[in-house]
């Protein structure tokens, strides 16, 4: 049994409120200076919300995702596309990747419901985080739930879980002892993944061990949303695993935490202090959410 099977999935941690120090120094550009920042008592979810808890809502709600639906072209104005949602596809060996577009396909009738692709569905992987989901399906789940989405400094708060200063959620060591403390990509990415933290794609939440709050996969496993527009000194980070934005018009907002992809040979942003840019009408299967609620 997974630690997270032990836990309701309305389970939430209470964060308390105060200064902390936000970003960092040695890492991206886009996480630059180290700063102050305060943030009022809130409430969050221990971990992201599950594929079980999604089907609960969308039963409750019929709700359709954005993924579900037909779907502005992503470079002709004007023109639809069937619905799809953009899955990792691995780059073939002795090929030279040229970022994020060698290995992002998008995938006619990938979804929540069906993750891989439309031959896919969710057998074991309830536990798992809900993924191809775009804000405004992560907005309709929290505003079912009586909940709302983070901002970037009070996801940030919660995932340092206390530490000040520390480079990850749980001290200054990528893999303390040699032990893995989230799922991410180990080997060479985007090629080979070693899975010497057992999970290729996404992993039950509660695989790894909680931060100092008690919250679980604040690093690793999926990517999360956050209510903050995206402001950078450069238009988008370098090195990244994920899809690039495109000049589709969209809001775009601030993602943390990292996910499955991230890898120490190419995108270190399993931190708390790492971002990055993602489109609100850009879905992909390494990208979740969890919600809270403020005091």
């Amino acid at each position: 049994m997974t630690l997270a099977r032990q836990h309701d999935p309305g389970d939430m941690v209470p964060i308390p409120g105060g200064r902390f120090l936000m970003g960092s120094d040695r890492f991206y550009p886009e996480e630059r200076p180290v700063r102050p920042a305060e943030v009022g008592a809130f409430l969050i979810d221990r971990h992201p919300i599950t594929n079980a808890a999604f089907a609960r809502f969308v039963a409750a709600t019929g709700h359709v995702t954005q993924a579900e639906r037909p779907q502005p072209h992503p470079s002709i104005p004007g023109r639809m596309v069937e619905p799809c949602s953009a899955v990792f596809t691995p780059p073939l060996p002795g090929t030279v990747p040229k970022g994020p577009a060698s290995w992002w396909r998008l995938v006619p009738g990938a979804c929540w419901k069906h993750p891989a692709g439309p031959a896919s569905d969710l057998a074991g992987l309830g536990d798992h985080p809900v993924v191809h989901v775009a804000l405004s399906d992560a907005l309709a789940y929290a505003e079912w739930a009586g909940k709302a989405l983070p901002t970037e400094a009070e996801w940030e708060c919660a995932a340092r879980g206390g530490l000040a200063g520390a480079e990850y959620a749980w001290g200054d060591s990528l893999t303390p002892d040699g032990r893995h403390m989230a799922n991410t990509w180990q080997g060479a990415f985007p090629f080979v993944n070693d899975l010497e933290d057992g999970f290729a794609r996404t992993s039950p939440v509660g695989s790894f061990p909680a931060n100092g709050y008690g919250l679980f996969d604040m690093i690793g496993n999926v990517w999360e949303w956050t209510l903050d527009d995206y402001a950078a000194p450069r238009a988008e980070p370098a090195r990244s695993c994920c899809r690039k934005p495109q000049a589709s018009g969209a809001a775009t907002k601030v993602i943390k935490g990292g996910s499955y992809l991230c890898a120490p040979n190419y995108c270190q942003r399993y931190r708390p202090a790492a971002r990055h840019p993602q489109q609100t009408d850009m879905i992909t299967g390494h990208l979740g959410f969890r919600c809270i609620r403020r005091l």
